[in-house]
């Protein structure tokens, strides 16, 4: 079958992209600065909504952060190791580990999301409680110097996902591309 030449202007023009040849000649790099990027900018758009908009986040929320630390940190890890030689089990490693942390936030993220359409029941410190009130004093200062954040209520919605949905897809993805990413750092060097 014949291809037209506008056909392979294209399929040209698509091997000249500058990502293009990074994700080919160091996918294992990009990988990780794509993970690294999108991890980051989630958290600086949480401590927007934290702190720009005034959406206080509940306990649950804080806990989905510290995946993205971890994910962060090892994530630029990665790439100082790729780019001085680092040997590939490291790497592979340093990417499962990535893997299974967004793997495991994705899992709490949709329990955050349940918790939130009151699916099933949150933990202890989301529900708001009162427990060991005290005295009428105790009580009274207690009210003025707490204001609780619930985790089974959804602070804001867009297109009637949560900030805890939203999480789920984007940890999912960061998940998804670090276990890519280890299957290329696994496989041997093409160079």
């Amino acid at each position: 079958m014949r291809r037209s030449v506008s056909a392979d202007l294209e399929l040209n023009s698509c091997k000249k992209l500058p990502g293009n040849t990074m994700i080919q000649s160091r996918p294992v790099a990009s990988a990780a600065i794509a993970i690294a990027a999108i991890g980051a900018a989630t958290i600086l758009g949480a401590w927007m909504f934290q702190y720009g908009l005034r959406l206080k986040p509940c306990p649950l929320c804080f806990e989905q952060r510290y995946a993205y630390y971890f994910a962060i940190l090892l994530a630029v890890v990665v790439v100082v190791g790729d780019q001085v030689g680092v040997s590939r089990k490291m790497l592979f490693a340093a990417l499962v580990a990535i893997a299974l942390a967004m793997f495991w936030n994705a899992g709490l993220a949709v329990y955050h999301s349940g918790v939130e359409w009151k699916w099933w029941a949150g933990p202890q410190e989301c529900a708001a409680t009162l427990d060991d009130l005290g005295s009428a004093d105790e009580f009274l200062n207690k009210l003025q110097s707490i204001t609780p954040v619930r985790c089974d209520e959804a602070a804001w919605r867009l297109v009637g996902l949560s900030l805890a949905g939203y999480n789920a897809l984007i940890s999912l993805a960061l998940a998804l591309i670090a276990a890519w990413a280890a299957l290329r750092a696994r496989a041997p060097s093409q160079s």
